[in-house]
């Protein structure tokens, strides 16, 4: 199976060499062509200037871009050059809605769509551990776990077209909620003159440990903020969960308040650092 790649940001770049390792990877395309052009030379495949170029060429094309419209540009440009038979797998963070709107397109080209959002951040994606949550057809799915099983070490088939963005969406969600805790409590920590090094590796190995303290709590409490998982797509991710909220009636207390901390951020110009910045705010309080 040849696949090819569709983006190549902080995620996509790590998610590329690790299919190329495995031997999977053929094809590469990004917006910005440089950037194709030199991961390509490093890896040993071929930069594509269109990615329709690049779905001509693959078995599999994979997708890790930034928003909805992204997603659309990128299968209505394919869906013109793409082989029948082929598989579209889209590892972007976008809503169910958009998932299956991808799907009826390339289904007029007998191409199938897997909805296969990711978790587990730019080192989940460098060292090939992410969590892939997959909406779609499961044969499919099963047909090209090889492949996925390059970039993820847990692969879990959640149902029909847009149960992966419908998951995730939860997953976004508790990241908020987990980033709300714990950058409060360090700053709180931090408040009452803590050695916080000490704070975070104790409270790391209990009840309340989790990831995003072991992993975000030594950087934050030094007030260093690189991604990570940037800040203002957390934010696009949340306006998402939002709108789905809003359609079943669902609470939206925690989705609210972590949009109006961002926003706060954003506006002094952070949006580009890591979700952590939010102990910015939190020191302050």
């Amino acid at each position: 199976m040849n696949a090819g790649m569709i983006g190549l940001g902080a995620m996509g770049t790590g998610m590329a060499r690790n299919l190329a390792s495995a031997g999977y990877l053929t094809g590469i395309y990004n917006r910005t062509a440089a950037t194709a052009q030199s991961l390509a030379e490093g890896l040993g495949v071929t930069a594509y200037a269109q990615p329709e170029a690049l779905a001509a060429e693959v078995d599999i094309v994979l997708i890790c871009v930034s928003a909805d419209q992204d997603v659309l540009d990128v299968v209505n440009a394919i869906v013109l050059t793409i082989k029948p038979g082929s598989v579209v797998i889209d590892m972007s963070t976008v809503s169910s809605e958009t998932a299956k709107k991808a799907a009826t397109i390339l289904a007029e080209k007998q191409v199938v769509f897997l909805d296969a959002p990711v978790s587990g951040g730019v080192e989940g994606a460098n060292k090939g551990t992410l969590a892939m949550m997959v909406g779609g057809d499961a044969d499919a799915l099963e047909k090209v776990r090889p492949v996925l099983e390059a970039m993820a070490s847990r692969i879990m088939h959640m149902g029909p077209t847009g149960a992966g963005q419908n998951t995730k969406a939860v997953n976004q969600i508790m990241a908020a909620g987990i980033n709300q805790a714990v950058t409060e409590a360090l700053a709180f920590g931090q408040a009452q003159g803590l050695p916080m090094d000490k704070v975070i590796d104790v409270i790391s190995g209990g009840a309340a440990g989790n990831w995003f303290l072991q992993h975000r709590g030594p950087t934050m409490t030094r007030d260093t903020f690189a991604p990570g998982f940037k800040l203002a797509l957390h934010h696009k991710d949340l306006k998402i969960c939002q709108a789905m909220a809003w359609q079943i009636g669902a609470s939206t207390t925690l989705i609210d308040m972590t949009l109006a901390d961002y926003e706060q951020l954003m506006a002094a110009g952070f949006g580009d650092e890591d979700i952590s910045a939010l102990y910015r705010l939190k020191k302050k309080l």
